[in-house]
């Protein structure tokens, strides 16, 4: 029997109790705590193997990945745990102990919030 269940993907900006990072860049300037937040998260995403980790856990199928699924990333699987431990630190990853695995999933809401900061309001001229 197995616990593995699919999970809604969540709106955002309709989602109840769930935070974008920020609003978007062309809405107006952000706050001291919101560049603190949005920074980190980009610093953690500035690294080339931690972007290629949350890229991985981002497009496997499932929308999670375990931990032994996306270790190949040409470093030892400490310094795997070491970056994926920033990425949950920055708010980017959450994770799960599933027996002797760890399977780790994009925050619902992370992507599209930062997509939506990053996103001009108007076409660009």
């Amino acid at each position: 029997m197995s616990n593995v269940k699919a999970l809604p993907l969540l709106d955002p900006v309709v989602a109840e109790g769930v935070v974008p990072c920020c609003p978007p860049l062309t809405e107006r300037p952000l706050t001291a705590e919101e560049a603190e937040r949005t920074a980190a998260m980009f610093k953690a995403l500035g690294d080339p193997v931690r972007l290629r980790l949350f890229s991985l856990v981002a497009s496997h199928e499932g929308g999670e990945a375990c931990v032994c699924d996306i270790s190949d990333v040409g470093v030892s699987q400490p310094t795997v745990s070491h970056h994926l431990k920033k990425l949950k630190e920055a708010g980017l990853l959450t994770s799960e102990r599933r027996g002797t695995w760890v399977y780790y999933r994009v925050e619902p809401s992370v992507m599209a919030a930062m997509g939506q900061m990053l996103t001009a309001a108007a076409p660009m001229a």
